[in-house]
């Protein structure tokens, strides 16, 4: 029979799968001594039998009632027993964090009895009426469905008939007020009264929990973290500690490591007389950890104490929280800490020196997606700047748009365009939607532990918290400087996460230090941070089994990216080197009436493209570049047949003369229009269909490699073949290609090694990859086109059309051309992998789709087989470090 609660001391910190993140480490602590209350979780299987069937398994309430009998054994107390009531907090914890998006409720146990019995013990009726206005707020929102703002405005209404922004000036009376008053809002807009039984309290609790896996802003973080959504979320139903029973108590959250900057040291905030989420909700300003040592000197010293044995224990950053009721220390949770990337970077470093981790596991603690955040611009230091207030550095980078005030707003500008700066007094879940859409976010409230702070740095988004200078009113879409200044919702601010800094307008960009430093223009130890950088991707290399190319069409991209450590060029494309002022040549080239004045043509683009191709091979002098010949159609070289035709009309109507090259031009135009041009004369048919296309192209190749070859360089050109779908069209070209190749080796007595291969594109060309690779030296995976073609999508409608939409109701994760589908299109990668080796054992397979460069997809082709992977420039360290992750993540599943 299955077991659907386990008591903490039943855990430990690897059944994150069974009891979420949270029960999970509740459980390690609580096995390590430290002092936490204790309490019980019911597992995420129980939730998954819960939003399978609609009803918890029948177990589940014996097994409750069993192990909330033996917890009030442990607390001496009943559950809302009337004299001295044991109170509980029932909070979600899943696998992975999702902080704020899921439900938690305080102080189920309360009613109007026990209250008084609480009060009484306590020695304090404003707390315990405190307690009671928490639990219904809480319990009305989030079990019941009452908006949250009829209690904030009748909260607001009672501090403000008090002549106070403080909640703590509110006393017992003011409270027992606000209690009933709230009793009333949840009667009218629950349709029932608040619940009054703990074990129903307990009941309806730990069903919203369950419920909140699929709320909204839930569904939506998980789509933006990539969380898979059956994992199911646990409960942890805790005996209540107080932090609001006085000066003489309160809550916090502290990291064992600044998770902003990695730098080592005491981080966190602190709130006296506060409970639950008052510190990450930035309702009241915290005081900083450090302050605690003054505060409660004994507390401080054991928080200290535990902080270093969890780090030493986890081996990471740990982010904690606790309580501290009447100078008693409890510890309410830890998990490894969400950080920035810079620091992701400097923290897996410092380990590593610490003898905590060695390199494979700090290769392991950082990714892609990290270090292209920190190849993001900063602000120039050396611009003209107005500064407008100072804040909490909470999430680092810089953010600059136009200033919106709800989430909401924020969407739809950011769907049609434009960069936007999310200005709120505080954020909450709710807020997420428009986190998302957001450059940045702008807050006069909360700290580094507050939600904006927390969730920000998850998404590496740019956020300053706390700049309270700010006058911040979300219904009038106002922000009053200190000065006096005045910003309206549209208006332009810039606002910079590493230093908290909030400036007026737009302030201008430089290049990050990471990008300096892989540019070359910076050394590895002028910042710390670029040394940890250089250090563990320079680790990724030796570990690495993929070569990582780029693609570059120039040979100013060839040289930056051989910078970035590039390993030679996987894709050059040839069809710019026909635009601008050579697209005459082109069009003489399809107009030409006969032999002859297509050879003028040809002979006229010959040297041109020779130069080309000597730039480029010279700047990846000793690696590899693969040469696409011209794969777009014809009409992207020439006029558009409709302004053409209107031109020529016109003309006509005015009883101008029309040139004979105009007349002759559009009947050619009307000859090449196709209805779907992407499927239609482009790639290897155009090769075929125009004679000397191709043969020019690599001809130009052939005599730049011997030329250089001459000089003492060592070119080492690639020719690929774009669209090929059937082996014979690859054979033909070959052929001819071949025959050319000999000839310039006669001509210029220099022999260049040169392979021939294709792109597979076609999802036939994957299907028959065994035949074809009968004709061919490489393959390279074209993902952008495989994906349009196996989907069937047209990529320029479809994103902008529905993709969103998809994303959404879950039909996609992610976008495919963003992150290869590994069980659609990766299926056709694997195959042609496979059938082409088997014809072919020596054939090289690489991918030069920009997938290439995607994190995710770097590991599919690493475990697919591939030889290499190509990408922008500006991706290829990305590529270099993710790379090195999968060999570390194959060495450990063939260990396994």
């Amino acid at each position: 029979m299955p077991k659907y609660v386990y008591d903490f001391h039943e855990g430990n910190k690897d059944l994150k799968d069974l009891l979420g993140g949270k029960g999970a480490n509740l459980a390690e602590m609580t096995n390590l001594g430290l002092p936490v209350p204790p309490g019980f979780v019911i597992t995420t299987e129980a939730c998954n039998v819960y939003l399978e069937s609609g009803s918890e398994p029948k177990e589940l309430e014996q097994e409750v009632g069993e192990h909330l009998a033996a917890l009030e054994k442990t607390m001496g107390k009943r559950l809302g027993q009337a004299d001295d009531p044991l109170l509980v907090s029932v909070r979600s914890g899943a696998k992975f964090s999702m902080p704020g998006m899921m439900d938690t409720v305080l102080n189920i146990g309360l009613n109007d009895e026990s209250v008084e019995g609480l009060a009484k013990q306590a020695g304090s009726p404003r707390f315990a009426w405190d307690s009671y206005r928490r639990l219904i707020q809480m319990f009305g929102k989030t079990v019941l469905g009452v908006d949250g703002e009829h209690f904030e405005h009748v909260f607001d209404a009672a501090k403000e008939a008090k002549g106070t922004k403080n909640d703590l000036d509110l006393d017992d009376g003011d409270l027992r007020g606000i209690v009933e008053q709230y009793k009333e809002i949840v009667a009218k807009y629950a349709g029932r009264p608040f619940p009054t039984d703990p074990r129903e309290q307990l009941d309806l609790a730990v069903r919203a929990v369950f419920d909140s896996w699929n709320g909204d802003r839930a569904k939506l973080y998980r789509r933006q973290e990539r969380i898979p959504a059956d994992l199911g979320t646990a409960v942890n139903v805790v005996a209540m500690v107080f932090g609001n029973i006085g000066m003489d108590s309160g809550t916090g959250v502290a990291f064992t490591r600044d998770p902003g900057s990695g730098d080592q040291g005491v981080y966190g905030d602190y709130l006296q007389n506060a409970q639950g989420e008052d510190v990450v909700a930035g309702i009241r300003n915290t005081v900083s950890l450090a302050d605690l040592e003054d505060i409660d000197k004994p507390a401080y010293d054991e928080l200290m104490a535990i902080m270093a044995k969890l780090e030493n224990h986890y081996k990471d950053l740990c982010d904690i929280e606790f309580t501290v009721e009447r100078n008693k220390l409890w510890m309410l949770q830890t998990r490894v800490g969400k950080r920035t990337a810079a620091a992701a970077f400097k923290i897996a470093v410092q380990l590593v020196d610490e003898g905590l981790i060695d390199m494979d596991e700090a290769l392991q603690r950082v990714n892609g997606a990290q270090l292209a955040q920190l190849m993001f611009p900063r602000f120039d230091d050396a611009a003209d700047k107005k500064q407008i207030a100072k804040g909490v550095n909470a999430s680092p980078g810089a953010a600059v748009g136009k200033v919106v005030f709800d989430s909401a707003t924020a969407g739809e500008w950011a769907a049609r365009g434009e960069d936007v700066i999310l200005v709120r007094r505080e954020t909450n879940p709710d807020d997420l939607p428009g986190m998302i859409a957001a450059q940045g976010i702008l807050t006069s409230r909360g700290g580094k532990t507050s939600h904006a702070a927390v969730v920000a740095r998850g998404m590496g988004k740019t956020c300053v918290s706390g700049a309270d200078d700010l006058e911040i009113n979300v219904s009038a879409k106002t922000v009053v400087t200190k000065d006096g200044t005045k910003i309206g919702e549209g208006d332009v601010l810039s606002i910079d996460g590493t230093s908290g800094t909030v400036y007026l307008g737009e302030v201008p960009v430089v290049p990050s230090p990471v990008v300096e430093y892989f540019e070359g223009n910076l050394a590895v130890d002028a910042d710390p941070l670029v040394a940890a950088v250089d250090r563990i991707i320079n680790y990724a290399d030796g570990k690495r089994r993929l070569g990582v190319r780029t693609n570059a069409d120039t040979d100013e991209d060839a040289a930056r990216a051989r910078r970035f450590g590039g390993e030679g060029i996987g894709l050059c494309r040839t069809e710019h080197m026909f635009l601008g002022e050579r697209r005459a040549f082109v069009e003489r080239l399809i107009l030409a009436e006969g032999e002859e004045e297509q050879k003028a043509a040809l002979d006229a683009l010959l040297p041109l493209q020779r130069e080309d191709f000597v730039g480029i091979l010279a700047a990846m002098d000793g690696l590899p570049v693969t040469v696409r010949l011209i794969d777009p159609p014809l009409h992207e070289f020439l006029p558009d047949l409709t302004e053409l035709s209107v031109k020529i009309a016109v003309a006509q109507a005015k009883g101008e003369t029309v040139s004979d090259q105009d007349r002759t031009l559009l009947e050619a135009v009307r000859r090449l229009h196709e209805q779907n041009p992407m499927l239609g004369l482009r790639g290897v048919r155009l090769g075929l269909v125009i004679p000397g296309l191709f043969a020019l192209q690599v001809r130009a190749i052939a005599e730049a490699a011997a030329q250089l070859k001459k000089d003492g360089k060592d070119p080492r050109p690639e020719i690929m073949v774009p669209l090929v779908g059937a082996v014979q069209e690859l054979e033909i070209v070959r052929e001819e290609a071949e025959r050319i190749l000999a000839e310039v080796a006669a001509e210029t007595g220099v022999t260049v090694g040169t392979l021939i291969g294709t792109m597979i594109e076609v999802p036939r060309a994957a299907m028959t990859a065994g035949q074809i690779a009968e004709a061919a030296d490489f393959f390279s995976f074209g993902t952008n086109d495989l994906t349009q073609m196996g989907w069937g999508f047209s990529r320029d409608d479809v994103e902008g059309a529905f993709f969103s939409r998809y994303i959404e109701v879950g039909v996609f994760g992610v976008s495919p051309f963003e992150t290869l589908d590994a069980e659609g299109i990766g299926r056709l990668v694997k195959i042609a992998v496979e059938e082409g080796r088997a014809t072919r054992p020596t054939l090289k397979v690489g991918v030069c789709g920009e997938h290439g460069g995607d994190p995710e997809s770097v590991h599919f082709f690493h475990h697919a087989g591939l030889d290499y992977v190509s990408c922008s420039p500006f991706r290829v360290p990305v590529a270099r470090l993710e790379a090195g992750r999968a060999s570390l993540d194959a060495a450990g599943s063939d260990s396994r």
